[in-house]
């Protein structure tokens, strides 16, 4: 019989009720524990699970000779103590998004995993949906040419957060998908935004990075809009490119268009084509991105091999994050990441 892996859940709250479904009914992992300091609604929440022990305590879970590895899901403000407890208990840990809300947290985790030689593996959901992974297979595969610039949007009316802002809150993702594509850092980052709710709480906030070779990206992120979109384009040399996840079905469209020199000796205006050529929408074989992301998990902890969203990758992006926040609060002064 192949090994299954016996994890700890803690939060069972918005978001951790989607990883208890996933990681209690994951083929290759056993949920043994779920803590929660709410503990009605944690008793609520495990109705339909059987075998899964109800923790107030999440000490618990990180002194359990079983548990072999935790599962965090906890509001941010709490993510490094809970994953550093984890990582001295000898456990391998998933951690939600973001890893952590300061920098020096997560050089700590990830220099703490390393010495320990435990996984960590951050919560950035957004690598593991099939529509990213073929962006970035069409990237790397040069169908798209060398790539110009990226923008995303990621925008809704609610919910408030009273721990972090909408940078912080609703940023890391496309932030992820950013650097997941383009595989490497920012040379500079700035930040804009503004607090119309919760004072010293920014609802919206425009995120701009700049990358070695003139590439350039762009994200938006509010919860105080009228439309809920979830949408990232790539603009490359050859064609362009536009993950739409709300789109019921065709969430990747492939645009055959572009500027291309005539290769004439003309005046300036006329040494430049314009290319309108076929929109394609690829089949895209659908999965569920959190059930990917899990097994992931589950494998990697069963392998050792390092997870797709390490600590490292963690670690950039709230490198990111941390940068955009100094500028934001500068009025949008760029902060230099090297």
């Amino acid at each position: 019989m192949d090994r299954v892996v016996k994890l700890g859940l803690i939060g069972a709250g918005a978001w951790g009720k989607n990883l208890l479904r996933t990681f209690a009914t994951a083929e290759r992992g056993r949920l043994l524990a779920c803590c929660d300091s709410n503990c009605g609604f944690l008793e609520t929440q495990l109705k339909g699970y059987d075998g899964i022990e109800a923790m107030e305590d999440p000490e618990g879970i990180f002194s359990s000779r079983e548990i072999e590895a935790v599962v965090i899901a906890t509001p941010a403000v709490s993510h490094f103590e809970l994953a550093r407890r984890a990582l001295l208990s000898g456990k391998d840990v998933f951690v939600e998004k973001p890893m952590t809300l300061s920098l020096d947290d997560a050089k700590e985790l990830v220099a703490l995993a390393e010495a320990e030689k435990r996984i960590i593996m951050v919560g950035h959901l957004l690598v593991y949906h099939p529509g990213v992974v073929m962006m970035k297979d069409l990237l790397d595969r040069g169908e798209l040419g060398d790539p110009y610039y990226l923008y995303s949007e990621r925008v809704n009316l609610g919910k408030i957060r009273e721990d972090e802002n909408a940078l912080w809150s609703f940023a890391p993702h496309d932030i992820s998908i950013i650097l997941y594509l383009l595989d490497e850092e920012p040379l500079e980052v700035a930040a804009y935004g503004a607090a119309y709710i919760r004072e010293k709480i920014e609802d919206v906030a425009f995120l701009w990075m700049r990358f070695a070779g003139n590439r350039m990206a762009q994200v938006h992120v509010s919860w105080l809009d009228p439309h809920k979109i979830r949408r990232t384009t790539l603009v490359g040399s050859k064609k362009m490119v536009v993950f739409d996840d709300m789109a019921p079905s065709e969430k990747i469209r492939i645009y055959d268009k572009g500027v291309e020199p005539n290769g004439r000796t003309v005046g300036y205006a006329e040494s430049f084509t314009l290319r309108f050529g076929e929109v394609t929408v690829p089949a895209l074989k659908m999965s569920e991105p959190l059930r990917l992301e899990c097994d992931h998990f589950i494998e990697c902890v069963l392998t050792r091999e390092n997870p797709r969203s390490d600590g490292h990758d963690g670690l950039r992006v709230v490198k990111v994050l941390d940068a955009a926040q100094k500028s934001l609060e500068s009025g949008g002064t760029p902060v230099a990441l090297r």
